[in-house]
């Protein structure tokens, strides 16, 4: 599915440091802490911490649970074709996580401005924090191909300690809205 025939914007910095590709990596095990962060988000002048949903957050917060959403988007105009359908159902499926507990960060890669272009378009309901740095992509060990990091996504606790986690393979590039509907309800049926 091509989501654009513009181009342009395409080829930059961010295309090239993320061209060669690396594949996803372990190196985070379910149950240790997952690394901190502080991104912009998208459309706001906030920085959300993802402190704000764990180690700090307060104990009557309305989540249990984060799932980081990391998602593969070119530019604005240029989305990839395998997260596209998903980023839509994830959007969808928002407000009833909500309503279970759980708290859910969308993370890409384009820069503000597109961000925000991106978050206008699809009508996110959801923070959309951006990463054109690919920092925070890299320190999850997501990987890259050709010109953008891979999707994935990490179910954690309010400990910030990693419960689930799925990274890009070509059988299964994004876990299913089934797949994290299952692990959100295994650990929300768990006590704190």
């Amino acid at each position: 599915m091509l989501t654009s025939t513009d181009f342009r914007g395409l080829v930059n910095r961010r295309f090239f440091n993320n061209l060669l590709p690396f594949p996803a990596s372990n190196r985070i095990q379910v149950g240790s802490l997952v690394p901190p962060f502080e991104l912009p988000e998208a459309g706001s002048d906030r920085t959300l911490r993802l402190s704000d949903y764990t180690h700090q957050a307060p104990a009557d917060a309305a989540h249990r649970l984060t799932l980081l959403y990391f998602t593969r988007i070119f530019t604005e105009k240029q989305y990839c074709p395998l997260c596209f359908p998903h980023i839509v159902a994830v959007n969808q499926m928002a407000e009833a996580w909500a309503r279970q507990g759980v708290a859910l960060l969308m993370i890409t890669s384009t820069d503000p401005q597109q961000s925000q272009q991106v978050q206008q378009d699809l009508g996110l309901t959801i923070p959309l924090l951006s990463d054109p740095a690919c920092r925070v992509f890299r320190a999850y060990h997501v990987g890259q191909a050709l010109g953008a990091p891979l999707p994935a996504q990490f179910l954690i606790d309010r400990q910030g300690r990693l419960l689930f986690r799925h990274l890009f393979s070509f059988l299964e590039p994004n876990a299913s809205i089934e797949r994290l509907q299952q692990a959100i309800a295994l650990r929300l049926d768990k006590p704190d």
